[in-house]
């Protein structure tokens, strides 16, 4: 029986332990690059917005004095804080829930047998796609009160002029559209990825069986895609609680003054806004950090309960 020289065996057992390393550290290797950019545009700024929350902390001045959670204390007594809370869940929940259920009718119907399927998908991409300076702007002209499109198209049936940007309700509605119009397409496609691995023998069995289309959107389709819906709509939810671009430019673009502030009387001014309002107008970057903490539990709030309703819908599908 030949036997490997002296030195074959060193290197075979070398061999042996790079390949052992290799398939234990690679996965780690790979995923690092992520960990560490996480860590330093992720943890560590929350640990050290974490850190100014506790201190009068403003540009203004050179010296932090550490005062503990009185900003806090103070932000859960300010009033406007409370009003940016309670935009922010308004245009969340005009926005989101409307936008949702459409894209998934959207991408059911894109999942049938259809003509050009390939260009109505790219189409539904082009919001997502365009500025969203041009976005508001244009809908900022669409929803104007002596000029716009849709106050022309409400006198058709006797409603006057609305000044959309005045109003609590109509200013959210407006910036709701925005976001609609922006998002719907992009969910829709992510929608439409999950429908396309739902297997074609369910639809063919339940079209045997008499189904129609919204039959089969309800009993099959939805069922089959719930965790894609779940994770939808956590994405979504965290998307709307962090809303900045739309009212920003909603309010210089339609004039209502306060650009920050969103608008006079604060009435479309969400939670984000808020925020760089503290931060970038008045400099206290103490009491904005405070109100950013807030912010992420309430993102995290929202978003756990969303993920525990959509789940209990998607179960009463089946």
């Amino acid at each position: 029986m030949a036997t490997l020289p002296a030195a074959a065996a060193p290197r075979r057992h070398r061999r042996l332990v790079r390949h052992t390393l290799d398939l234990k550290l690679s996965p780690y290797a790979y995923v690092a690059p992520f960990f560490l950019l996480f860590c330093a545009f992720g943890v560590f700024p929350l640990i050290f917005t974490a850190w100014v929350s506790l201190h009068e902390w403003t540009l203004t001045s050179d010296v932090h004095t550490f005062i503990g959670v009185e900003n806090f204390g103070t932000l859960l007594a300010d009033g406007y804080f409370w009003n940016a809370t309670f935009n922010t869940f308004s245009i969340g929940v005009v926005s989101t829930v409307p936008q949702l259920v459409l894209a998934i009718w959207l991408a059911h119907l894109l999942n049938r047998p259809l003509r050009a399927q390939t260009f109505f998908r790219i189409t539904l991409l082009v919001p997502n796609v365009t500025s969203v300076v041009a976005v508001v702007v244009i809908f900022s002209q669409l929803f104007g009160r002596d000029y716009g499109l849709v106050n022309w198209m409400l006198s058709w049936f006797g409603i006057d002029g609305v000044a959309w940007a005045e109003g609590t309700a109509t200013s959210h509605v407006a910036i709701s559209a925005m976001i609609m119009w922006r998002w719907t397409g992009y969910n829709a496609l992510i929608f439409l990825a999950a429908m396309q691995a739902v297997p074609r023998e369910l639809y063919e069995a339940a079209t045997i069986d008499g189904a129609s289309h919204l039959t089969q959107l309800k009993k099959i389709t939805i069922p089959m895609i719930r965790p894609t819906i779940i994770f939808v709509v956590t994405v979504s939810t965290i998307g709307a609680m962090q809303i900045l671009a739309e009212p920003l430019l909603f309010g210089a673009g339609s004039g209502a003054g306060g650009i920050t502030s969103g608008g006079p009387d604060h009435q479309f001014q969400t939670l984000a806004l808020y925020v760089y309002d503290l931060g970038f107008n008045k400099f206290d970057f103490g009491y904005a950090s405070a109100a950013s903490w807030v912010m992420f539990l309430f993102v995290v709030v929202a978003a756990g309960v969303n993920y525990l309703l959509t789940r209990r819908i998607g179960g009463a599908f089946k």
